[in-house]
């Protein structure tokens, strides 16, 4: 019984570690924060649950996700893939992340196709609950 449940564990933990997605595009400064690491974003590196995407004042970053789905992170950004979880056979799946600056555009893929409440996007003033295919998430600065 004790292996049974330590193989879960195991393989829980591996699952959350999956890779979600590729970037196919970078320019100028870019970083994943992922655990303690700090890691210089190229182009076919993976991203994984928990990574937070950051770009520099000159930076952009293209990812697409395992559901198809596109996104482009714009300069001066932090978005974090908080939650992705997508079964390729069904298209049933979740994708909740966090924009906490900054600029993203979106195509959303198979899973928003399947589950239109699939998918979300967290600000700090709002939540979005993505409906459509192609949107854009703009952050302005606070006035002082």
């Amino acid at each position: 019984m004790r292996w049974t449940a330590s193989m879960l564990f195991l393989f829980s933990a591996a699952a959350l570690a999956a890779d979600v997605g590729e970037v196919k595009i970078v320019q100028g400064t870019a970083h994943i924060e992922r655990g303690a690491e700090v890691i210089a974003v190229r182009a076919g590196m993976a991203v994984e649950p928990l990574d937070n995407v950051v770009t520099g004042a000159d930076g952009t970053v293209g990812i697409t996700f395992s559901d198809s789905s596109l996104l482009s992170i714009g300069p001066d950004s932090r978005f974090t893939i908080d939650r992705y979880v997508f079964d390729s056979t069904t298209h049933a799946g979740e994708f909740d992340s966090t924009l906490s600056k900054g600029t993203i555009e979106a195509v959303s893929g198979k899973m928003v196709k399947e589950s239109p409440e699939a998918m979300k996007i967290r600000t700090p003033s709002s939540i979005i609950g993505v409906r459509g295919t192609h949107f854009i998430v703009k952050l302005d600065e606070p006035k002082k």
